[in-house]
């Protein structure tokens, strides 16, 4: 019998994806769990496994276009399984299962209902084309396969020593080609230049800005944003980065002043749990986060994403360093998981890294605040009645009015500004 796979929700409120690659052909051969389909999302950019065993009889789609959650990916011919047998399969949601960590579908996707089924007949069969057809491709996990693109390895060159021959992390690691190496593609293009006497250039929306555009509409409509700025002299903290940087390096983590920051962050939410809150209108309630789930934005050459350090309470200045260092990296590789982009009560951004002061930055919808992080000045302040050069780290504080009132908002502020100024403070809570 027949069975068509449709797109599922791999993520929460995800509502459609681009093609980016197809693994499969028509008349190919899968197994359950083995990839079919390159999928960018709203969130990450991921491989949809199959949830049968079967050979393909049709995929749905040109790579570039749109597929919106519940519409047809693949059509499958289940081998073996008729009549009653395959509607009841159809029926029951299949939990595909993830072999290796760093791969990003996970958990229960519901499938097609009884009207997936069709009746069987020649189309789609095993049986050869009459043009030469290319060697079949290898079995590989999602990692594997991810990899080997980002190495610019041909995948079916590279011998499996998984489950029924299947290529796995380890694999592509352990994979020495005989023949010399191609020079590796260069993961993003550079701007082009416009063709000559054009005087727009239209670019089709990616996934990523299409989810930025909705979502920074969707905090302005139904937040009512509020923003207060400040500074902080923060010398002795740049002398207690100076004494701990090499010993970071040692673990090979880049000490930074991020770190700090959510540290300081995090013990500001403990005592104003406003911020650390969102409203619920519709059942006429404020839900208090008893966790502390720390958001970073991200600037990517894709755009801005925005993963969790997720019970950053509970983390040390090193353990959240290497945090920001891990998401950093799996971020710009698009490699960030969905449980990685979710569950986070407070936002940070830090524009300053690239060379801005002040701004008004954007709620996280429907978290209650964010905080900005400018660029560190030198400039002339007051300390012990003298004017001295100081190191000033400006800030910017949004939040949503409906939650957090001025005065709290300044509260939280300052206590932020106080660990900062005093980080020998903030390490005893």
């Amino acid at each position: 019998m027949r069975y068509i796979f449709n797109f599922p929700d791999i993520g929460e409120g995800l509502e459609e994806g681009t093609i980016l690659e197809w693994y499969v052909t028509k008349g190919q051969a899968v197994k359950s769990g083995q990839a079919l389909v390159r999928m960018e999302t709203d969130k990450v950019v991921t491989d949809i496994p199959s949830p049968k065993n079967g050979t393909i009889v049709t995929t749905f789609g040109n790579v570039g276009e749109v597929v919106h959650v519940g519409s047809p990916l693949v059509e499958i011919e289940m081998e073996g399984i008729f009549g009653a047998e395959a509607v009841a399969e159809a029926q029951v949601p299949v939990t595909v299962p993830i072999e290796e960590e760093g791969a990003a579908v996970v958990g229960t996707m519901e499938m097609a209902g009884k009207n997936a089924l069709l009746a069987a007949s020649d189309e789609g069969s095993s049986k050869p084309e009459p043009e030469a057809k290319p060697l079949r491709k290898a079995l590989a996990t999602p990692l594997a396969r991810a990899m080997a693109r980002d190495l610019n390895i041909d995948i079916n060159l590279v011998t499996g020593t998984g489950p029924s021959g299947r290529v796995t992390k380890a694999d592509i690691e352990n994979y020495h080609p005989a023949k010399k190496a191609t020079a590796p593609v260069e993961r993003h293009e550079t701007y082009l230049q416009p063709p000559a006497g054009e005087s727009v250039t239209y670019e089709p929306l990616t996934q990523i800005r299409k989810t930025i555009a909705k979502n920074m509409i969707n905090s302005k409509l139904n937040a009512a944003h509020m923003s207060v700025f400040e500074e902080v002299e923060i010398s002795d903290l740049m002398s207690i980065r100076e004494r701990y940087k090499k010993s970071f390096s040692d673990k090979n983590t880049k000490l930074t002043y991020l770190p700090f920051i959510v540290k300081a962050t995090v013990n500001a939410l403990k005592q104003h749990r406003q911020l650390n809150a969102q409203i619920d209108l519709e059942n006429d309630r404020m839900i208090y986060k008893n966790y502390y789930n720390i958001a970073i934005a991200i600037d990517t050459p894709e755009g801005l994403v925005v993963p969790v350090i997720k019970d950053a309470d509970n983390l040390s200045i090193l353990e959240i360093a290497q945090k920001i260092t891990a998401l950093s990296d799996k971020a710009k590789a698009r490699k960030l998981t969905i449980d990685e982009m979710k569950d986070g009560t407070f936002t940070l951004t830090n524009y300053g890294s690239i060379g801005g002061m002040y701004a008004t930055p954007v709620i996280n919808y429907p978290q209650a605040g964010i905080l900005g992080i400018g660029r560190i000045v030198q400039k002339p302040i007051v300390k012990n009645n003298q004017i001295v050069i100081g190191n000033v780290l400006p800030l910017s504080l949004s939040v949503d009015h409906r939650i957090v009132d001025g005065g709290e908002a300044s509260r939280f502020l300052n206590h932020i500004l106080e660990y900062l100024s005093d980080p020998v403070m903030m390490m005893m809570e």
